[in-house]
C-alpha cells in the first residue's frame, strides 16, 4: 500500500525563523531542515521534528510538526520554569456557640 503524502499544507501559524525567513508549509521546513549543517541537522532536537514532519506529512495535525520545528529552533535557549502561582491562606472558621 502507498501512502500519499501532503507536504504542502500549511501551518496554523508561520514559524518564524531567527534570519526573518517564514515557514509557511510542511515543505518549507522540510527543506530548511535539510539544508542545515550536518552537525546542527544531527541533533536529537532535529531529528525528532524531521519524524514530527513526516507523520504529520502522512495525515497528523500540522501543530505536532510545529511544535517540533520550534523546540529544536530553540534548543540552545534555557527551558522556562513554569510560574508557580502564590498559595492562598484560609482561616477556619469553627461553629459558633
Amino acid at each position: 500500500m502507498v501512502t500519499l503524502t501532503d507536504w504542502q499544507r500549511p501551518f496554523e501559524e508561520p514559524i518564524l525563523l531567527p534570519d526573518g525567513r517564514e515557514l509557511i508549509t510542511l515543505h518549507d521546513a522540510a527543506t530548511y531542515i535539510t539544508e542545515l549543517p550536518k552537525s546542527e541537522h544531527d541533533a536529537p532536537e532535529w531529528q525528532s521534528a524531521i519524524e514530527a514532519l513526516m507523520l504529520v506529512a502522512r495525515g497528523g495535525p500540522t501543530m505536532l510538526a510545529r511544535i517540533g520545528v520550534m523546540r529544536a529552533l530553540n534548543r540552545h535557549e534555557p527551558a522556562q520554569q513554569p510560574r508557580r502561582k502564590q498559595v492562598k491562606s484560609y482561616r477556619l472558621i469553627g461553629p459558633t456557640s
